[in-house]
């Protein structure tokens, strides 16, 4: 389990953009947020990605990066960046199972009959601080009910003007 104020694990990924993603070498003002999601199967994380995507520009003038995660392979990561309205979010793909334990992700298998990958992770968010570690963890065991973003933000504003500390670091 990942603890507050401690560093989380590395992550190399690529992206959607012909790029990569190396969370050691992102510098934002206040946070970076990763918001693992399930893949291009899932019709929840279309939905939310849209929003993220949709509220970038609010998001980034906070001083926070943000990025999507997936086990997909390329393949599938690039219909969801050419199909998915997700505006500039940045799309990172091609996560191994064992970096998704890493960061304490559940795992599911494949439903019969379902076009979901053999193995994929189950949401979650993270806010990781400029020096590495972590503020903020969410996982989820099922697709279903994300941290609203309009109230994520407004409680970002919050920490962010009373130096708010990471909760849960007696763990």
């Amino acid at each position: 389990m990942l603890k507050p104020n401690q560093p989380v694990p590395s992550l190399d990924l690529p992206l959607t953009i012909d790029a990569r993603f190396v969370l050691a070498d992102q510098s934002p003002e206040n946070f970076t947020m990763l918001v693992f999601y399930r893949g291009k199967h899932c019709p929840i994380c279309k939905k939310y990605l849209t929003e993220i995507g949709g509220k970038l520009d609010e998001i980034t003038k906070r001083g926070i990066n943000v990025f999507a995660v997936s086990m997909d392979s390329e393949e599938r990561a690039m219909v969801s960046h050419e199909d998915w309205e997700t505006h500039n979010l940045p799309l990172a793909h091609s996560m191994s199972e064992d970096k998704a334990r890493e960061w304490g992700l559940y795992i599911s298998s494949k439903r019969e009959g379902s076009e979901e990958p053999d193995v994929f992770s189950e949401p979650g968010l993270f806010l990781v601080r400029p020096d590495g570690t972590l503020f903020m963890a969410q996982m989820q065991s099922a697709p279903f009910t994300r941290p609203p973003i309009d109230q994520l933000l407004d409680n970002l504003d919050f920490v962010m003007e009373n130096n708010y500390p990471a909760r849960g670091d007696l763990t």
